[in-house]
């Protein structure tokens, strides 16, 4: 067997949480499953799994491996798109994943449009306010706020974003409008939640310094898109990015709170956070996903 071939099998291991189940899912029996492993591990002279019975664990040689497998397993994907592609054509899948609320109003619109010019692209759109792993994962390109350090993946600004607080007008007739950051303390906030955390530590800058307010949250949520909903709903004051808000704002339906000042939370001290695509770093990237970032870029402006 080839190296890719073990780098393909010993991923279908990890992926299935066992060797059995792997075994299964690629057609070999338990005991050459067994033996294959075995053969790797030997093979680099490293134990790369814990094994028991019941459930097998990545040693970190083998958390080391399983990431450059999957990293060499994309390259090899991409390199035979490469070659499948017709010059004038776009197919093959393209998985994306993205904001919840940015997600639905920007990405799903223009993903429907890119498929309806390009009809062999399959696409698959999964939205999520948290931070997800392109390459474990198998996504051809993310869409996030804010800077991402990690340095396996190519970061390209998409536009700037800054970010508000935004509640409904009658919400505000009914319960006054915040004149300083402290005035938070008194009204019903809707607060984003992260890692089972609160992000309910807002921070305010202005030419005076900057003060951080605790905010008690009235409503909860980890989708971003029901916050934006229950603020509209006149619930209470949400903080969010202003690409998720521009319309209701224009549109009267939500009103900006405490401009003076600049905002931030306790995941950063950034006072912007600029809209971001990222994709795994590979020299030769599909086409319907060098076509599809293109294509996106001009969709937003």
């Amino acid at each position: 067997m080839s190296k890719i071939d073990d780098m393909f099998l010993f991923v279908q291991v990890v992926k299935a949480g066992g060797l059995a189940v792997a075994g299964r899912q690629i057609g070999l029996s338990p005991a050459s499953m067994t033996a294959r492993i075995n053969a790797i591990e030997s093979n680099y002279n490293t134990r790369l799994l814990h094994r028991t019975t019941r459930k097998i664990s990545l040693t970190d040689a083998g958390q080391r491996f399983y990431e450059a497998c999957l990293r060499v397993l994309a390259e090899v994907e991409s390199a035979e798109m490469l070659l499948q592609n017709d010059k004038g054509n776009l197919n093959g899948q393209l998985r994306i994943t993205a904001p919840s609320d940015f997600g639905r109003q920007y990405v799903a619109p223009a993903l429907a449009e890119f498929v309806s010019q390009h009809s062999a692209v399959i696409p698959y759109l999964h939205l999520t306010d948290g931070v997800v792993n392109l390459i474990e994962h198998g996504y051809d390109l993310g869409i996030r706020y804010g800077n991402l350090p990690d340095s396996n993946l190519i970061v390209r600004r998409l536009a700037s974003n800054h970010r508000v607080l935004v509640a409904a007008p009658d919400y505000l007739k009914q319960h006054g409008m915040p004149k300083q950051p402290k005035d938070l303390e008194q009204h019903r906030c809707l607060v984003i939640e992260r890692l089972g955390e609160p992000l309910n530590e807002w921070r305010f800058y202005s030419d005076e310094g900057h003060q951080t307010i605790k905010v008690s949250q009235a409503l909860m949520s980890n989708d971003g898109a029901i916050i934006r909903q229950w603020a509209l709903a006149g619930a209470g004051i949400a903080y969010k990015s202003i690409w998720d808000v521009k319309g209701d704002i224009s549109s009267g339906k939500l009103v900006t709170i405490l401009d003076d000042f600049a905002f931030g939370f306790q995941e950063s001290d950034n006072k912007t956070t600029g809209l971001q695509i990222t994709y795994p770093s590979r020299q030769y990237l599909p086409k319907q996903v060098t076509g599809f970032i293109a294509f996106f870029k001009d969709y937003l402006s």
